[in-house]
């Protein structure tokens, strides 16, 4: 029996692989670094590998499994030495029909070639890069497109050349997807290659590509225009780089010129100021005035980062023109792009161009009709008030702020609210009174849940910025008030408001003013109330003196816990303990 226990781990894996449960055999896949263990290394090699080299018809979630335990497999195989034995199993596993099958296998790949000596990679990598490159099916060349990063390091000048060859075969051949998985990891391929074949060979493939008729491979070539421009001098890049992007802006596929709306920013970066401002500058302006809305949500998205890299004058000059048109664009999703990044603009106009220009723009988008436009407003509001100050905001944005708090969009209303606390520490107590005072109270009553919640922990913020005096004159009285309401929903939010201001508020506040209303809640004939008032009763106990507990706290939850509803009980209960709990630790 002791001779076949090692056999077992094994036979239970090749059992399990053939079962018809997808299920038990992903789990086996799963522990094959436990099974790996249990066989030791060397009959890992001589066994294992081997038979996952023969599973790969199985399910693709499987295979998939299978490609991600292998990239972690090499200390299961003796260490680096023997890393090559993984290399046919995943070089099977790169010729699959699946996408994301291929895609973890290249990745496995990757890592294990990473850790791979120089001499195993020139006897095994090399050569299997080589064979999928050559591969009849196309599977197997899209993903030796993903190894050559790897493969070009440690090949000696003969080799070199041979795999800038074969990818530059790869680059023109006959299946676009081929051709776009060459676009993709050009960039990776270009930082490995010598300088010299750098600006002849990788520029020439680059070239190609860019005049490729598909348009999913031009778009990929664009992501390789930042990438390239990285390693390019800034010269080459001018002379290389710049010209392709002036004409991708202008390529006839819109998607295209979607890619380079995105990408803009980080080419910008490549070509540097100079080429920036004579040559990107214009294209952008194209871009923001396309004739598709996906080519102007892109390029308005990137108005703020794209104005910080030019000076003021040429922002207002060029820039300003087109915001202006697109904050009354007919797409909804132009307006919403250009609302959550237009307020960056402020720091880099200055304070005039501000008023004068940008505030119209930030006036007519928050009357927008499409909440997500006003909602992207409120929430970057700060950035215009550190450039413009409080006195003009406060005139200019508060009418139209104090309108949104009763929008009919629930989402706006919270938006509202939570940009509140952060308006009042800017607005001073004074002004908070006169204008939103009013407000932060009725939210209280609001018909959706989410904003009452909200209103709740506002006044709690409130308390907090503007101190105990201010909320206790202000803020508590009206609370308060609303205790008695008919609608025991409302009835809840006020619980909620006084458990949160009680901390706040202090000890004697809370005894003498909140603990009485509570306790008078505690006989409400809504079991919600009820257990509502045993929750709030107990945050109290640490607030609260001891005797206090004792004398109000305690017969109150003693109540509630002979209560005919089991969720009051349970409550009142929990909250007894809590006094019992603290009583023992003092």
């Amino acid at each position: 029996m002791s001779m076949e226990e090692p056999l077992y781990p094994i036979a239970v894996l090749v059992d399990e692989l053939k079962n018809d449960d997808i299920q038990l055999r992903l789990n086996s896949i799963r522990r094959l670094s436990t099974i790996a263990r249990a066989l030791g290394e060397e009959r890992t090699r001589k066994e294992l590998i081997p038979f996952l080299c023969e599973n790969n018809d199985d399910e693709d979630e499987v295979l998939l499994a299978t490609a991600e335990e292998l990239g972690v497999f090499i200390p299961y195989v003796g260490g680096m030495e023997h890393a090559h034995v993984l290399l046919p199993p995943l070089e099977t596993l790169c010729t699959v029909e699946e996408t994301c099958v291929r895609d973890k296998s290249v990745e496995s790949l990757c890592r294990i070639g990473s850790q791979m000596r120089e001499s195993d990679l020139v006897d095994w990598f090399i050569p299997l890069v080589k064979r999928l490159a050559a591969g009849e099916w196309f599977t197997a060349r899209v993903s030796a497109c993903g190894l050559f990063h790897i493969a070009y390091t440690s090949a000696p000048d003969m080799l070199k050349t041979e795999l800038r060859s074969i990818y530059s075969q790869l680059c023109q051949d006959d299946m676009p997807m081929v051709r776009r998985a060459a676009a993709t990891n050009l960039g990776k391929f270009a930082a490995t290659v010598e300088a010299a074949h750098l600006k002849t060979d990788i520029m020439s493939l680059f070239e190609d590509l860019t005049h490729d008729d598909q348009d999913s491979v031009r778009l990929l070539a664009v992501e390789g225009c930042a990438a390239l421009g990285k390693l390019l001098e800034p010269q080459d890049c001018v002379a290389h780089i710049l010209p392709v992007i002036v004409n991708f802006s202008q390529d006839k596929s819109w998607r295209v010129r979607y890619m380079v709306a995105n990408q803009l920013y980080e080419l910008c970066e490549a070509v540097g100021p100079e080429p920036t401002r004579t040559d990107l500058v214009p294209a952008y302006v194209r871009l923001l005035r396309d004739n598709e809305a996906e080519v102007r949500i892109a390029a308005a998205g990137k108005v703020t980062k794209f104005s910080r890299i030019l000076s003021p004058e040429l922002a207002i000059q060029h820039i300003l023109p087109c915001v202006k048109e697109l904050s009354s664009d007919s797409s909804q999703h132009v307006r919403s792009a250009l609302a959550s990044v237009i307020m960056g603009m402020a720091p880099v106009l200055g304070k005039d161009a501000t008023i004068e220009q940008l505030l119209p723009i930030f006036l007519s988008l928050l009357k927008d009709e499409f909440p997500d436009v006003r909602l992207n407003i409120i929430s970057k509001l700060d950035q215009v008030n550190q450039v413009i100050g409080i006195d003009l905001l406060s005139q200019s944005l508060l009418p139209a702020i104090v309108e949104l708090a009763e929008d009919r969009h629930w989402r706006v209303r919270l938006a509202i609210i939570e940009y509140i606390p952060l308006l009042a520490s800017q607005l001073g107590v004074g002004f908070f009174d006169d204008k939103l005072g009013a407000l932060c109270m009725q939210w209280l009553q609001d018909k959706v849940y989410s904003i009452r919640d909200a209103a709740a922990n506002n006044l709690k913020r409130l308390a907090e910025e503007f101190g105990p005096e201010w909320a206790m004159q202000h803020i508590v009285p009206q609370v308060l008030d609303m205790v008695n309401n008919p609608h025991y929903l409302y009835r809840m939010t006020v619980l909620q408001a006084i458990s949160l201001l009680a901390p706040v508020m202090g000890s004697e506040i809370t005894c003498s003013k909140l603990l009485p209303v509570i306790v008078t809640a505690s006989k409400d004939r809504v079991p919600n109330i009820k257990f509502n008032v045993a929750k709030v009763l107990q945050s109290m106990i640490p607030i609260v003196d001891q005797s206090v507990v004792e004398t109000s706290i305690r017969p109150s939850l003693v109540e509630l816990s002979e209560d005919a509803d089991v969720d009051v009980r349970f409550f009142a209960n929990q909250a007894l303990q809590s006094i019992d709990h603290s009583m023992m630790s003092t």
